[in-house]
Formats: C-alpha cells, structure tokens, sequence
C-alpha cells in the first residue's frame, strides 16, 4: 500500500515528519534510484526500494517513547558536527533510533520526549493542537504578585506575540524569582525572550511538563520509558 514519503522515512525512525519533508526538498531521498523532491509524493515500502543518502531505509522499528530530564549542557539534537554534548548521548543504551521531540535550549533543562514515532511527535509539535509546555523560570530580579497580571497579558515579540496560558509566582529570592509559565508553542527561546520583554534576564529555565506528561521527581540525565497510562494518554490528543 502507498504511503506518503515523509510518513515511510518518519515511520523508519529517520525523522519527524517535517524533517522527513525537509529531507526530500535536499534531495536526498530516491525512490527505486530516482532522487524525489516532490513534497507529497508516494511509495510503497513493501515494493519500492526506498533509500536516503543511498543508503536503504532501515525496516520500520517497533515505536518507542522515552522520557529524558534533560541536563543542562547538552544539545537537544541527534549530532552535533563540533563534538558538543547531545541527548543521545545520555540514551545510548536504546536500539531504538530515538529523535528529540521539540528543542530545548543548551542551557535549558528538564522534560524531554525522544521517540522514533514520526507521526506522534508531528501532531504534539503543531501549534493547531495548543500542547501546553510547562516551564518553571528563574529571573533575576524581584516579581510581585501585582505584577502577575501584566505577565499574564503578554508580550509582543518580533516574531509574533507571546502570550502564555498561565502564569503562577513560585518563590521568591533576595535576588531572584521563581515562576511558572505556560505556553502553547515551542517557538524559539520563547519563554526567554518573553521575560526578557518584562524586564527580566532568565537565570534558570526547566520544562516540567508536557502535554500530560510531567517530569516529577526523575533525576537530571535520567531516562526512563513512558507508562502505559501516559501512552494513553498521548494518544487521544
């Protein structure tokens, strides 16, 4: 049965669906030797000889779904040319060929999804489905509880506004406050430029949650794989 190019190299474990998309707009992909540029074009996995790179495409994986608190100090992608720390690193010992869902920051930690399900991490990424990201921030400097409000109303960045769902004051410090925020979208260094448009440098950043998954108490580094309660759950969304 035909199925849409970028669905076979996602359901391969290659990439998400939009890296997948990406990949063929390269030219990187063929399909029986012929190189495929055609964004929406098809092929049937059992008798097309699909290839990236000229190489096959590895057999389709059984799907596999990791939750990583991401440490500070690694990129959240598959390689890095410069030698750099990557999250791989830290699930070495999964077969699965795992891809991060989302991004966070070098010096971001906290809630990671790596999956080898192209088609699960397209539908958490789009903003169409308003997947809640939840983040506890330090920032320099002292936020009152009136000032809450204002945080709640938000921003306008020069990519668009950045308006969270909801904000909550944690703690503060003599120096610094925690507090929670939410958005909807993972657009780049949001939450970062957002308290920097209220004045306020970001001193610490940590993803707490994620769609209905929720890091608790997992160790920084740690991975572990998702439950069969939070498999469920994901896949009503």
């Amino acid at each position: 049965m035909e199925k849409r190019l970028s669905k076979i190299l996602a359901e391969a474990g290659l990439a998400s669906r939009r890296g997948s998309e990406r990949l063929i707009a390269e030219g990187r992909v063929t399909v029986n030797g012929r190189t495929v540029t055609t964004q929406g074009a098809t092929a049937d996995p059992e008798r097309d000889r699909v290839a990236m790179n000229g190489r096959p495409i590895p057999a389709v994986e059984p799907k596999r779904y990791v939750l990583l608190n991401k440490p500070r100090g690694y990129l959240t992608t598959r390689s890095d040319p410069r030698g750099r720390p990557v999250v791989l690193d830290l699930v070495k010992h999964e077969r699965a060929r795992l891809f991060p869902v989302g991004r966070l920051d070098f010096d971001a930690e906290g809630l990671l999804l790596l999956t080898n399900d192209g088609a699960l991490a397209q539908r958490l990424l789009h903003p169409r489905f308003g997947i809640e990201r939840v983040y506890e921030v330090e920032v320099e400097g002292r936020v009152s509880a009136a000032e809450v409000p204002r945080w709640e109303r938000g921003v306008t960045l020069p990519d668009g506004p950045a308006t969270p769902r909801a904000v909550r004051l944690l703690r503060r410090t003599q120096a610094s406050t925690w507090l929670r925020v939410v958005f909807t979208e993972g657009r780049y260094r949001e939450v970062k430029r957002f308290c920097q448009a209220l004045g306020h440098r970001v001193v610490r950043l940590r993803r707490v949650g994620f769609g209905p998954l929720r890091l608790g108490n997992l160790a920084p580094g740690v991975a572990r794989a998702l439950s069969a309660a939070e498999l469920a759950r994901l896949s009503v969304l």
